[in-house]
């Protein structure tokens, strides 16, 4: 199930960000015990580098994750660190 969490979020991020650097990391298995552990959902950190970034604010890059993301956010994601940036950063 995470392999393929971890290959869903980084399908839908390529897609509608076409990133330079993309790194997809699961980690759930620092969160064991936490309350959105108990439900199933991951904890997961990206760093993704896109020139889509270009001209935006760290909170409009973040948006921007979580609109490719979608409903992931709802079904199978508790936690999400994003570290965005433009190639020039």
């Amino acid at each position: 199930m995470t392999a393929q969490r971890v290959a869903r979020i980084t399908e839908r991020l390529e897609s509608a960000l076409n990133p330079l650097v993309l790194e997809v990391e699961d980690e759930s298995h620092l969160h064991a015990g936490h309350a959105g552990a108990r439900d199933g959902k991951g904890h997961f950190r990206v760093t993704i580098v896109s020139r889509e970034f270009d001209g935006l604010s760290p909170i409009k890059r973040h948006r921007l994750v979580f609109d490719a993301i979608g409903d992931m956010m709802n079904t199978d994601i508790h936690a999400l660190a994003i570290d965005a940036r433009t190639p020039d950063a």
